[in-house]
């Protein structure tokens, strides 16, 4: 076996894993669950780290000195 060989072997195999991915990405079973994670960021729930939709964050300085 020489070089060629294994760069055959790799280049194949990465290929089929490939294939494997967009058959996984394109199959009916997966189409709920993505066009879920397709329409998340126009969900009206806050997300952690958000500011609240009234505006009523208020201003705290912690012990660094950096204002959130």
């Amino acid at each position: 076996m020489d070089l060629n060989d294994l760069r055959t072997i790799i280049t194949t195999l990465s290929f089929v894993v490939f294939a494997g991915i967009v058959i996984w990405a394109y199959s009916s079973r997966q189409r709920a669950r993505f066009d879920e994670a397709a329409n998340l960021p126009f969900a009206d729930g806050e997300l952690p780290g958000e500011l609240p939709a009234d505006g009523s964050h208020k201003s705290t300085e912690n012990s660094t000195g950096v204002r959130s």
